[in-house]
């Protein structure tokens, strides 16, 4: 029997936004939550802090014919991260690459405009960034999105998760200042078996949670 710790992405947002208390009512916070699945954790963590909300937007690299095995990802800014680990022992060619990127990079910026009205990244100069996702598998989306905020000179990066694979938490930790997880196991299959209810959160879903979170905005935020 697998073992449950949230009941969806809801329950893990509430519990996660307790880990992260001191970051309450701080005007320099932001949230940012990873489309789609990271955004509805993501929104219980800026109703708790009292912080603005906004996504950065991240776009996997899947092999062709094994799309859900990750050869990269892509980030808003031109951020390009390659899967070392998955390409080389496959061969994959850069052609194959790129031809998957250009096609990812058209759904980035779709997805761009349809949550944020526009195209492009939230600001996040001097500010601190708490990065949401519903939970980090192989790490190579987070990865992009810490690279892309990197760009913006942020004072602070943390990544936030309810649940991650270890040896992605090792090679995760030192690219940012601060890293908290609920669950970081060693035997980890996929973020999924950690959730009671892990379907598909639509863009629909997104768009209203931005919306609700845009009324409750703090004053001097986003």
């Amino acid at each position: 029997m697998r073992e449950i710790i949230f009941a969806d992405r809801t329950h893990a947002g509430q519990l996660l936004a307790g880990a992260l208390e001191k970051y309450a009512d701080r005007r320099d916070v932001i949230v940012l939550g990873l489309p789609r699945g990271g955004v509805p954790v993501a929104f219980e963590v800026a109703k708790r802090l009292h912080a603005p909300l906004d996504v950065i937007v991240v776009r996997k690299l899947g092999v062709p014919g094994w799309e859900e095995l990750a050869m990269g990802a892509i980030a808003s800014g031109g951020v390009r991260v390659i899967n070392d680990e998955v390409v080389n022992p496959s061969r994959i060619p850069t052609e194959t690459i790129d031809r998957v990127a250009a096609a990812q990079m058209e759904e980035l910026k779709r997805r761009e405009t349809a949550f944020r009205g526009r195209p492009g990244a939230p600001d996040v100069k001097d500010r601190i960034v708490i990065l949401v996702d519903d939970g980090i598998a192989t790490g190579s989306t987070i990865r992009a999105a810490v690279l892309a905020l990197r760009q913006q000179s942020p004072a602070k990066i943390v990544i936030a998760v309810p649940t991650a694979a270890a040896d992605s938490c090792d090679s995760l930790e030192p690219m940012v200042e601060e890293f908290i997880t609920l669950v970081r196991p060693v035997y980890f299959h996929s973020v999924g078996q950690w959730y009671g209810n892990f379907q598909q959160t639509t863009d629909d879903e997104v768009k209203e949670l931005l919306a609700e979170a845009a009324l409750h905005e703090p004053t001097g935020g986003g």
